[in-house]
């Protein structure tokens, strides 16, 4: 989860009041924030926030707090409002983009008193944005620029590498676009995010004057902000139009906050054009008996009113509904349960007093829990040692190191790390990384995991659905697929089944060596030996081999 720092002076001058430290940890649970440190410098207090809702970028900065507690104290209520004055500024943007980094928004916004403070959240709130809500600069890149240097109107266009020319922010010399990847530390740092195009993006004024080569670095002369600057033009690129378009409102509305004067600036694609910002309010409508029910605390219909109002919404009470409309700069109400959830932060989870709940039965285990431990059981039996890996993996570890080209798979939105961006679908992938890390210890190596799988399902509310699955992996220079197979007849054997061997073809196994298993006519998992590529892609020089198998369709009570 990100986590930035905050000056408890800046924070108390953007709410207008003071508290204690003690306090303080208490506010920033309005914010879904922890107070994870505290230090003092120069006589003045500082906090580390820790921040806990990767969608909600308009709380990770100190504006974004002291508006929120601004709201949850009840000094203000309702929906935010902020003016938008029309400029003249247009920006043109270059269809050739459309397969490299196809959006561009923007903004201007004057006035800005950028104190040391508030530079210095101003550069913090880009890089928390950029890396963790924009995947490292992928899906959403940031750059902001003293608008007085700005010749509009502004061309968002693609630019052959070998014409590009200007001096990176924080070098004193002109520098080509390829020796910017190379020896430029952004320029080695995202640099792979555009290399091998044809075309490279670049940001540049009705003057010929570079701004940025987006998403990697803003020029030196026309794309640097200091505290002496006063107007500011935002830019934003990326992938996805609303996801860029949400990240400009969430930093539009952080320098509205400290008083500056929002403009919009027109964009003018091939086939469309936009104003931007965009404050249309989002709208999203719950029930009312719900949100009391499932809080469990006596609230009226203007309890609900009254604390959704703390939380940045229009309230409209209409026939035992809510009909709501809360701000452009936030994008994470998908169920009535993130509203539910806005409704116990204002009422404050540390004023809910705990209920023992009276029960007329008493609990017992899952039959199935005791049928997967007596699975893991009957593993070590067979002379296997237990792993548990991690449900949270990424593409590269489920498809491209196993050989394979593509695949379902259920992706997270706004992931932490590329490394953790999806939920796996298989667990063999999962246990050839744990053999990868493990190359130094002695062989043979035989493991197993007893773990979820998440598929995807339409026909599930959540349109997934997880599963519980067995994998086992052999790993030492004389493993076969008859070893393989022996330890899955002895699992067969102790549940009750008899089962089938289907030969099939599949990239990750030696061709010949491979098969579905198959019981009581339906497919239930896969065996073989993995193939020398996957071998190589993970690193690894001992052959393995392997099964995987759904564990919800072996399972039967007489078993226990």
């Amino acid at each position: 989860m990100p986590k930035f720092d905050v000056s408890k002076d800046d924070l108390e001058r953007l709410v207008g009041k003071s508290f204690t430290v003690e306090e303080w940890e208490d506010l920033f649970l309005y914010a879904k924030c922890e107070l994870d440190d505290l230090w003092e410098h120069e006589g003045k207090i500082y906090f580390k926030a820790d921040a806990k809702d990767t969608n909600r970028p308009d709380l990770w900065s100190a504006e974004g707090i002291a508006r929120q507690v601004k709201w949850a104290l009840g000094m203000k209520r309702g929906l935010p409002k902020y003016e938008v004055e029309k400029s003249d500024v247009v920006v043109y943007v270059d269809e050739k983009l459309r397969d490299i980094r196809p959006y561009g928004v923007y903004a201007i916004v004057e006035n800005v008193n950028l104190d040391e403070e508030a530079f210095k959240q101003l550069i913090q709130l880009q890089e928390k944005i950029a890396l963790t809500f924009g995947r490292r600069r992928r899906e959403v890149a940031i750059g902001t620029f003293d608008f007085d240097k700005i010749k509009p109107p502004l061309y968002y266009k693609a630019v052959e590498p070998s014409k590009i020319k200007f001096i990176p922010l924080n070098y004193d010399k002109e520098m080509t676009a390829d020796e910017i990847l190379e020896k430029h530390e952004k320029g080695q740092e995202y640099g792979h995010l555009i290399k091998g195009k044809p075309y490279y993006p670049l940001l540049v004024d009705s003057e010929g004057n570079v701004l940025s080569m987006p998403p990697v670095i803003n020029s030196e002369t026309h794309g640097k902000v200091t505290e002496k600057t006063r107007n500011i033009f935002i830019d934003i690129t990326g992938w996805h139009l609303d996801k860029i378009m949400l990240a400009l409102n969430v930093l539009v509305t952080a320098l509205a906050e400290r008083g500056g004067k929002i403009k919009s600036v027109k964009v003018v694609y091939k086939d469309f054009e936009i104003e931007t910002p965009d404050f249309t309010p989002k709208e999203f409508e719950v029930e009312l008996d719900y949100i009391k029910r499932l809080t469990g605390l006596e609230l009226t219909d203007e309890d609900v009113k009254e604390l959704l109002e703390k939380m940045f919404y229009e309230v409209e009470l209409v026939n035992g509904k809510a009909k709501l409309r809360y701000p452009a700069f936030r994008d994470d109400i998908m169920h009535p349960r993130d509203v539910l959830e806005d409704v116990l932060i204002a009422y404050g989870y540390n004023e809910i007093e705990p209920e023992e709940p009276k029960l007329a039965v008493q609990g017992k285990g899952e039959d199935f829990i005791d049928f997967i431990n007596a699975v893991r059981d009957l593993m070590v039996g067979f002379g296997l040692q237990e792993v548990m890996t991690f449900n949270l993996t990424n593409k590269e570890a489920q498809f491209d190191k196993m050989n394979l080209s593509s695949g379902e798979l259920v992706e997270i939105e706004n992931p932490i790390s590329l490394k953790w961006s999806a939920l796996r679908s298989w667990l063999i992938p999962s246990l050839m990384d744990f053999l990868s890390q493990n190359t130094h210890e002695e062989y043979p190596q035989k493991i197993f995991e007893v773990g979820k799988a998440t598929l995807i399902d339409e026909n599930a509310e959540t349109k997934t659905r997880s599963e519980d699955k067995l994998a086992v992996a052999l790993a030492h220079p004389k493993v076969t697929f008859t070893e393989a197979k022996e330890i899955l007849d002895g699992l067969m054997r102790h549940l009750g089944f008899e089962y089938e061997l289907e030969e099939i073809e599949h990239a990750s196994f030696i061709s010949g060596r491979v098969g579905k298993v198959i019981v009581e006519g339906k497919e239930l998992g896969i065996i073989g030996e993995v193939h020398p590529q996957v071998l190589e892609n993970w690193g690894l020089e001992i052959p393995v081999a392997v099964f995987e198998v759904f564990l919800r369709p072996l399972y039967r009570g007489s078993f226990l």
